[in-house]
C-alpha cells in the first residue's frame, strides 16, 4: 500500500525529511495590509517580518481550501494522513474533514484520516514524522491512526515569544496589558491545551521565562530517552540552540531536532519566539 502524508503549512519538519516525496503541503495564504503571500517555497520570513512590524493591523492567514486537500487524496491504493495546525486556531482542519468528505462523497476509495494537531509548527511536525515512523513499520492504517492519535493526545507544547505585538493585534491582550509587559520587560510561557493557546507562568525577560519553560518540561515528561524533542525558533537560532544545550544537561531525550519557522508558524510566533513540543 502506497501511503502519503499530507500537512498544511504551519508543519515546521526538518528540511531532510520535507525532502521526502510521501509528504505534500497546503499552504496557508498569509495577509499583511495589502500585501498577500503564500506559505510555500518561495516565503520570505524577512520581508514577512518586517511587513509586519510595519503594519497596525494584525497579520491574518487564510487554509488551504477543501478542493485543495481533496486533490491530494487522489490516487491508487492510497493510504492518506492528514496533519493540521489545531482546529482552535485555523480553519485547516475543518477544511481537510470537508475535502475528506467530498472525497468519499463523489466515490474516492482510498483511507484517509484527518489529525487536529492540536498544536502547531513542531507539534505538527512530531505527528507528521510519527505516522512515517508507524507507517513504515508496516502496520495497517487503523493502528497507525490509533497510536499516532493516542501519540497527539499527550503531546505537549510550550512556547516563550520576545514580541506580544501580534497576540495585542489580535484582541488576545488589550493595548494596556501589553505596554505594561513590554515596559516590565514580561515575557509570559504559554501551552498549547486542548489545542487554545493558554498562559503558564511569566518571567522578567525571555532568558528566565525560557528557564521556566525549561524546569517545566523537565516536570511533566516522562520515558523522554524514547521521545523525540522538537524546538521552532523564529529567526533566533542561537537562542534554540541555547534551549537544547540547557534541556540537554538535564534529559537524555532520543533525539533534539531544531526547526526554523515558516510563514503561518512565524506570524504567531513572531520574530525571536521560541516553540518547543515533546
Amino acid at each position: 500500500m502506497n501511503y502519503k502524508i499530507v500537512v498544511d503549512s504551519c508543519c515546521d519538519l526538518p528540511k531532510e525529511i520535507a525532502k521526502d516525496d510521501h509528504f505534500s503541503f497546503a499552504p496557508l495564504t498569509l495577509m499583511v495590509d495589502d500585501f498577500s503571500i503564500i506559505d510555500d517555497e518561495t516565503f520570505d520570513q524577512a520581508d514577512f517580518l518586517k511587513k509586519v512590524r510595519e503594519s497596525k493591523n494584525c497579520p491574518k492567514s487564510a487554509c488551504p481550501s477543501p478542493e485543495r486537500y481533496m486533490n491530494d487524496f487522489v490516487g491508487e491504493n492510497l493510504d492518506v494522513y492528514v496533519v493540521t495546525l489545531s482546529a482552535e486556531l485555523s480553519g485547516s482542519y475543518n477544511s481537510a474533514q470537508l475535502g475528506r468528505n467530498l472525497y468519499i462523497e463523489e466515490g474516492g476509495t482510498n483511507n484517509v484520516h484527518v489529525f487536529n494537531s492540536m498544536s502547531a509548527s513542531c507539534g505538527e511536525a512530531l505527528i507528521a514524522m510519527k505516522v512515517k515512523e508507524l507507517v513504515e513499520q508496516g502496520l495497517a492504517f487503523d493502528e497507525v491512526v490509533a497510536i499516532a492519535e493516542e501519540f497527539t493526545q499527550h503531546m505537549k507544547t510550550y512556547f516563550v515569544l520576545e514580541s506580544l505585538e501580534t497576540l495585542r493585534k489580535n484582541g488576545r491582550l488589550t493595548n494596556l496589558q501589553a505596554i505594561i509587559a513590554s515596559a516590565l520587560n514580561i515575557k509570559p510561557l504559554m501551552s498549547a491545551e486542548g489545542g487554545k493557546i493558554v498562559k503558564l507562568d511569566q518571567a522578567r525577560g525571555v532568558n528566565k521565562a525560557l528557564a521556566k519553560m525549561i524546569a517545566m518540561i523537565k516536570e511533566k515528561t516522562v520515558d523522554c530517552e524514547n521521545k523525540i524533542l522538537a524546538i521552532a525558533h523564529c529567526n533566533c537560532f542561537e537562542r534554540a540552540e541555547y534551549v537544547k544545550s540547557e534541556i540537554s544537561k538535564l534529559m537524555k531525550f532520543k533525539d533534539i531536532i531544531i526547526v526554523d519557522t515558516a510563514g503561518v508558524s512565524s506570524m504567531y510566533a513572531n520574530e525571536g519566539g521560541i516553540i518547543v513540543t515533546v
